[in-house]
């Protein structure tokens, strides 16, 4: 099957529900990890973080920095994109709450002392690099002994189809290809380098990470925004979340 058939369908705006605005201000008043699944407050893999320094990594407009900070966080925050950068800056002025935020690559964290971070998220931001191992080996270092790095990615089994499609259950690409995939949405856009849940957990471990979740929520209309609900999200699940903690130096 040409790449082509794939890329010419547009992937939906519920796979980038951080670009937020103005479709965060319909997303849970809770940390989020992907479209129309459960949330913090019931996956529970981040925990109190009331006076800890939180490391998130792809922020977008700033849903999740946000809802770190209000929970007493001292968040530090960055993406590659000034635009969403913008929005973040605009939307934690709006909610009167302190976010550093960074413009730079994901993997650029050399301006952060090592092991002073107590957690670091990523919803889908790490799904852009282009060289994930590079990213975890920075991350690793900032981090505190046994601090989680909590991050969420399009499940390798939605990169098979195109949810916006008539027949959207239909496989365009193998679980194997691992050629780019550019999406856009809400006037946004960038590329996906999709990845297997085995390859993300083998990139941790070999990097000094223990892994001790992977979640794959099902996913429901009523978790909303309705308008982020697919229909082939009642066949396959979205998003897979996976939590590993540093081990060694």
């Amino acid at each position: 099957m040409a790449n082509t058939d794939v890329l010419a369908v547009p992937a939906p705006n519920w796979t980038r529900f951080t670009l937020a605005h103005p479709a965060a201000a319909e997303l849970p008043d809770d940390i989020v990890f992907g479209a129309c699944i459960p949330t913090e407050s019931e996956l529970k893999l981040i925990g109190d973080m009331s006076g800890k320094r939180v490391l998130e990594l792809g922020c977008g407009a700033g849903h999740n920095a946000i809802r770190l900070a209000r929970a007493g966080a001292k968040v530090i925050a960055i993406d590659a994109s000034a635009d969403q950068l913008a929005l973040a800056r605009a939307a934690a002025e709006e909610a009167d709450v302190k976010v550093e935020l960074h413009h730079g690559h994901l993997h650029e964290l050399a301006w952060l002392r090592a092991d002073g971070i107590d957690m670091a998220l990523s919803a889908y931001g790490l799904a852009s690099v282009t060289d994930l191992p590079r990213v975890l080996r920075q991350v690793h270092r900032v981090l505190r002994q046994e601090a989680p790095l909590v991050l969420s990615l399009p499940h390798p089994a939605i990169e098979m189809v195109a949810a916006g499609a008539a027949d959207p259950l239909r496989i365009r690409r193998t679980w194997f290809d691992h050629s780019p995939r550019p999406w856009t949405a809400q006037g946004a856009s960038g590329t996906d380098h999709p990845r297997t849940i085995a390859e993300v957990f083998t990139a941790l471990t070999r990097n000094n990470y223990r892994v001790d979740t992977i979640a794959e929520p099902e996913a429901s209309h009523d978790r909303g925004p309705a308008s982020s609900f697919a229909d082939v999200m009642r066949w396959i699940p979205p998003t897979v979340i996976i939590r590993g903690r540093k081990q060694g130096n």
